[in-house]
């Protein structure tokens, strides 16, 4: 089993993220505990913050909104989320991250 918080699959790029949210800004931080971690300027109500994050990695990677999708953990910090069309390789460039 892959372990990394960034992984290809038949889709796209599928990543495990640990979301901090009410933060100041929303940007990533760096890894955490096996994910990535990204800060979110919205309360966790409603669905706010997984909006708030799946457009700022829709704008980071320039995708349509539609192409970023949480995939799992919709209500929890941890979070799996699918990003239509772009492999790994991109993702770990675009975040400065290895492996």
């Amino acid at each position: 089993m892959d372990s990394s918080p960034v992984r290809d699959s038949p889709d796209g790029a599928v990543l495990t993220i640990h979301v901090q949210p009410n933060a100041s800004k929303t940007e990533f931080v760096g890894l955490h505990g096996g994910a990535l971690k990204f800060r979110v300027a919205s309360p966790p109500v409603d669905g706010v913050a997984n909006e708030t994050l799946c457009a700022h990695l829709a704008k980071l990677f320039g995708l349509p909104g539609k192409a970023v999708t949480v995939q799992s953990g919709q209500s929890s910090r941890k979070k799996r989320v699918l990003l239509a069309g772009v492999p790994a390789s991109r993702v770990r460039n675009v975040l400065g991250i290895n492996g």
